[in-house]
């Protein structure tokens, strides 16, 4: 419902479907892994925590993507390229980041890194589309 709502919402704002899509709809189905991540994190079980988010991941990538292709083929617009190599340069400073400071472990310094980068990259999807 938050989701739907949301949408509506932006599409009255003129906002970009592909703005719609890396913001609201990927918030809005990924609360309940925030949730979970969240749970297991204060329960210190950091092993549920990453499963969850890595897990996610490689289900979204591979079998929805996989799935939605097979029912109808989707087209790749190259306007994603940055989009992707946001995603690829997150997804390595996450495995660096592991292995960095505290012993296998995120640390709280590389973590705020992440959730700044997050934000800039929040910012600059909607700077471009407001150019």
């Amino acid at each position: 419902m938050v989701v739907i709502n949301a949408v509506d919402l932006a599409k009255a704002l003129k906002i970009s479907e592909k703005v719609i899509g890396l913001t609201v709809v990927a918030t809005g189905t990924s609360l309940p892994e925030l949730a979970t991540s969240a749970v297991a994190a204060y329960k210190k079980r950091s092993d549920l925590a990453i499963g969850n988010v890595v897990g996610s991941n490689i289900f979204n990538i591979l079998l929805i993507l996989g799935v939605t292709s097979l029912i109808s083929p989707i087209h790749y617009s190259l306007s994603f390229n940055i989009d992707i190599s946001i995603y690829v340069i997150a997804t390595l400073f996450t495995f660096i980041a592991m292995f960095t400071g505290g012993k296998g472990k995120l640390d709280r310094w590389e973590a705020g890194i992440m959730l700044f980068l997050y934000i800039a990259y929040m910012v600059y999807l909607f700077r471009k589309t407001s150019l």
